[in-house]
């Protein structure tokens, strides 16, 4: 792979930070979201946690860097990827499609493998995904390399041995966010539940839309979140709206988890987004982590009880049939 390193400026929430984008097979991919960097952040202020690591079960099978899409850019062609992880059996089991966070711009499917891999020994099927980032392109390109990857699953459960009709998505972060509006949009009518994890439910809160046009008058680099969706909300209203699943929510919307840190603003339009989907007796549920960094799903002593929650919660879906 030939790799070149472009300087570039990144800005995540509200505060600004240096990365590198690195063009990797003619694709750019900025590198700053990682799992090391993540803890070694991290651990200064809680020096007790313990990154949690790719380790395939005994029983489990894998298959890992399987292609679902292919997209043509401005570089070229790109192999849009996928892992599978199952149990090693002949059953068929629901899947769990799990879409990696990074601010809509860094990350990768890899950061999603060990909490795959875990699930996967609970009878499910579970295929981490990559998917267009802020690099490559804005939204809604990768919405819709997500939605392409559900009808992916559909049309390929015989072959990987999947229960077509119990798919679910979980996502953490700025992939909760995903996870949240392509399954409350529910486009395909395929999703069955939701786990969101520190995803947020709108983009339009004072909070994000102040910030944004505070930056633009000021000649400022805009925050992240709006570099994605092309602008500020006074500039792109309407993606700002289509982006927010608050806007999307209706009977054919899946039932959702929030599993969340005790950091408040990655709970932003949450409360709405639950009070609504009960008005259509949509089944949800709530965890909070108390004193908890917005990445915990990465670390024990918060990995094993994220993943208790989610099996938990998949479990009432697709196995126990009690919402």
């Amino acid at each position: 792979m030939k790799a070149l390193l472009i300087s570039a400026i990144c800005f995540l929430s509200v505060s600004t930070i240096t990365t590198q984008t690195v063009m990797v097979n003619g694709v750019p991919r900025d590198t700053s979201f990682t799992l090391n960097r993540t803890f070694l952040k991290e651990r200064k202020y809680r020096p007790y946690i313990e990154p949690v690591k790719a380790n395939l079960p005994d029983h489990v099978r894998a298959y890992e860097q399987v292609t679902y899409k292919t997209v043509k850019n401005k570089w070229g062609e790109h192999e849009l990827k996928m892992n599978i992880y199952r149990p090693d059996d002949n059953k068929k089991y629901p899947v769990l499609l799990m879409i990696h966070g990074g601010g809509w711009n860094s990350g990768s499917l890899e950061l999603q493998v060990p909490m795959a891999q875990q699930i996967a020994t609970k009878g499910y099927v579970t295929i981490p995904v990559e998917y267009r980032l802020i690099p490559e392109a804005l939204y809604p390109a990768g919405v819709e390399d997500l939605e392409d990857a559900i009808e992916w699953i559909y049309k390929n459960a015989k072959r990987y041995g999947i229960d077509k009709k119990k798919i679910a998505v979980s996502g953490c972060s700025a992939g909760g966010q995903l996870a949240m509006l392509i399954g409350t949009k529910n486009k395909s009518g395929k999703i069955g539940a939701i786990i969101n994890m520190d995803g947020i439910s709108s983009f339009v809160t004072d909070e994000s839309v102040n910030r944004a046009q505070q930056a633009r008058e000021e000649n400022k680099p805009l925050p992240v979140d709006a570099i994605w969706l092309g602008g500020t909300y006074q500039e792109k209203p309407q993606n700002w709206k289509d982006a927010s699943a608050l806007f999307w929510i209706t009977s054919k919307s899946a039932p959702v988890c929030f599993i969340n840190s005790s950091i408040p603003r990655f709970h932003n339009g949450r409360d709405e987004a639950i009070a609504k989907l009960k008005s259509f007796d949509t089944y949800t549920e709530v965890h909070t982590l108390e004193d908890t960094p917005h990445t915990y799903w990465f670390f024990r002593p918060w990995f094993d009880t994220t993943v208790s929650y989610m099996t938990e919660f998949l479990d009432k879906i697709f196995k126990n049939d009690n919402k």
